[in-house]
């Protein structure tokens, strides 16, 4: 049974209404011996020095697995979870507990590793937002965390009785690295997005080296060990003891409702895909595609950005009011309080992934010197930054030398890579060699998103075809073409690939079609989310989630001024709803003639509808929002032959303006 299936049933009654005892009936593992006292001058040697981010891990260049496959992995993943598990009990006060390492992000607001904030600064986090830095700034504190992640398994690995179980152990620690979570992919069969080692249960049984003993999931949630009220500001996460995810209710007995935030990220898993697939095919400017800040003359192909689609992921995976009225959305959903839940690393663990894959596309084009548009704890507003600027807090050496873009831009260096980027030939041309790779990979994980995965499919029947009628008789080599094309696909003939009443491809040419959206990012002085539907849909947002017409969501990851010092109140920041899955569907069903645009137009004139609804549940009239803008565009795309290709884009041009 799927996340989300499972959740539905009855048993999500036994799983939330067990959730407060289990957290506090289960703790961290018991090992036999007094784990602190081992760790006490491990954590005074780390007070006494610069704490030095020298790579993810020892053991050469490894992998990081997405987290099903690291699952797959019994030794890996019995130390993943020990080793997190460690970090969240250990001492809140050491830099490099659970605590003191997602407390860079944002909240407590206190100086990390003796680096100090810019005078007036104090009252936000080191982390870059809606910044030239924003890809760059998290590459070295993923590294951190897997640094001392990685440290916390090999000595949990030497913990086992002395024998073959210990060697197999550590030998599996030797290779370990920080698992990602692919919010885009289509899960396995029967599964949510959500999986469900990170939403399904508040516990979890771990075979250690004292045997099997049950725990406290280290993935669905972390407690606060004790909770620092007057660092959290307000109700009501002043008096919240442990992460939250869509939470029940707003006060102190509130449960993650972990069943709505996996019907959020199915419900929105072809839009995510969509816009991963059109960020890799059409960003190619790393000034546009590193970070959500709006320039009004930008060009209206550049809308959506690497940031945009992680703060979608922060608001679905964070949950909210329109999922449990009365409440606020969950620790992700806020910029100060979001590390904090185990899942953020997952997260980020899979935007550093898109940023190099992307690295390998357009090798090229890097951080060119752009003023911050927002304060952080060490960078002032309007300060210019480039591929120089110190990524703080993060030392590079033990003389107080900061990483740089520069320096972390080619992430090996760093000691880890992923799958997608792993070469199979020698240097020599490499850079060609990683492009068609890259394109293969996305092309197989993310093309089913776009109606180019019919072309490159039918371009490929048809050479298996030729490549058929040189070896077998001419009965056996005839094969009937899909419905969605014409019959005549005879050379010469200018074939367009045909839904049984309306045209989608011309020639090898398609017409893609996206909502792009610009707005204040504090308009609604908080986390807010704009949804787009297909036809009528309901003003309570509870029913969104089983909305059919529902095409996608795009989230504004802000936060309530008194909850993090940082005034975003002048900031207009842009993302998008891809439009053209949904479109060739009604296409397909009859409702829409071609993806042309007067017939295109005319249809979303009728049909196309905004809802807005902010974290807390309550629904917003989008006349009340001033600074908000929809433009619908759409652009000519030439659709890749093979796999080794990605869509080729024309100029985006602007179709109307939805109001």
């Amino acid at each position: 049974m799927g996340l989300a299936a499972l959740l539905r049933s009855p048993l999500l009654l036994v799983i939330i209404s067990s959730a407060r005892l289990v957290l506090g009936q289960y703790g961290s593992y018991n090992y036999g011996f007094d784990v602190t006292r081992r760790l006490r001058r491990q954590v005074a040697q780390q007070q006494q020095q610069p704490l030095v981010v020298v790579r993810g891990g020892g053991g050469g260049v490894q992998l990081r697995q997405e987290i099903r496959q690291l699952e797959q992995n019994q030794d890996q993943w019995t130390l993943y979870i020990l080793g997190l598990s460690l970090m969240q009990f250990t001492d809140q006060t050491s830099p490099t507990s659970w605590y003191g390492i997602t407390g860079i992000h944002g909240i407590p607001h206190k100086t990390w590793g003796g680096v100090g904030p810019t005078p007036g600064n104090e009252d936000t986090g080191y982390c870059t937002h809606s910044s030239v830095l924003f890809p760059t700034w998290h590459r070295p504190y993923l590294a951190l965390y897997e640094q001392v992640l990685y440290s916390t398994v090999q000595m949990i690995a030497t913990w086992w009785p002395e024998g073959e179980a210990r060697q197999r152990y550590m030998n599996a620690a030797a290779t370990f690295r920080i698992p990602y979570w692919d919010w885009a992919i289509n899960p396995p069969t029967g599964q949510s997005v959500l999986p469900l080692s990170v939403g399904g249960s508040p516990y979890v049984d771990v075979n250690g080296p004292s045997g099997v003993q049950r725990i406290a999931n280290p993935l669905f949630s972390f407690t606060f060990k004790p909770l620092n009220a007057t660092a959290f500001l307000q109700a009501p996460w002043d008096y919240w003891m442990t992460t939250l995810r869509s939470p029940t209710t707003n006060d102190t007995h509130a449960l993650s409702n972990n069943s709505q935030v996996a019907l959020n990220l199915d419900q929105n898993l072809a839009s995510l895909g969509q816009r991963l697939y059109i960020l890799f095919s059409n960003y190619g400017n790393y000034s546009t595609f590193s970070n959500n800040a709006w320039i009004p003359l930008i060009n209206d192909g550049s809308y959506d950005s690497l940031e945009a689609l992680h703060d979608t992921v922060h608001n679905l995976a964070g949950g909210g009011g329109r999922d449990q009225p009365n409440s606020q959305g969950g620790h992700m959903a806020y910029i100060p309080y979001s590390a904090f839940d185990p899942i953020f690393f997952l997260h980020h663990t899979m935007i550093d992934r898109i940023f190099a894959i992307w690295q390998a596309l357009y090798p090229n084009t890097w951080v060119t010197p752009q003023e911050a548009a927002l304060p952080s704890f060490t960078t002032a507003r309007g300060q210019v930054q480039d591929a120089t600027t110190p990524l703080t807090p993060f030392f590079a050496n033990s003389d107080r030398t900061f990483w740089t873009s520069a320096t972390v831009r080619d992430h090996t260096q760093l000691g880890y890579t992923y799958a997608e980027l792993v070469g199979k030939s020698g240097v020599s041309n490499a850079t060609k060699e990683a492009r068609s790779q890259a394109s293969r990979a996305i092309n197989r994980l993310y093309g089913a998103s776009s109606p180019a995965s019919l072309f490159i499919k039918e371009m490929t029947a048809r050479r298996n075809r030729d490549k058929g009628r040189q070896r077998v008789s001419k009965r056996d080599s005839q094969s009937t073409p899909p419905s969605y094309l014409k019959s005549d696909d005879s050379p010469g003939n200018s074939s367009a690939l045909t839904s049984r009443s309306g045209v989608v491809f011309v020639g090898n040419q398609y017409r893609e079609w996206i909502a792009n959206i610009y707005v204040k990012k504090q308009a609604l002085n908080g986390p807010f989310s704009i949804h787009l539907f297909l036809g009528d849909v309901s003003n309570d947002p509870r029913t969104w989630a089983s909305t059919p017409g529902h095409i996608g969501t795009m989230g504004v990851f802000a936060s309530d001024a008194r909850h993090g010092g940082m005034d975003m109140s002048h900031l207009d920041i842009s993302g998008t709803i891809p439009l053209t899955t949904a479109l060739v569907n009604k296409v397909i069903s009859g409702e829409l003639s071609s993806l042309e645009p007067l017939d295109v137009e005319r249809y979303l004139r009728r049909n196309l509808k905004t809802r807005i609804a902010r974290a807390d549940g309550k629904v917003i009239e989008r006349e009340r929002i001033e600074s908000l803008g929809i433009r619908i565009v759409s652009s000519v795309v030439r659709a890749p032959e093979t796999e080794d290709e990605l869509p080729v884009w024309g100029r985006v041009g602007v179709g109307f303006h939805l109001t």
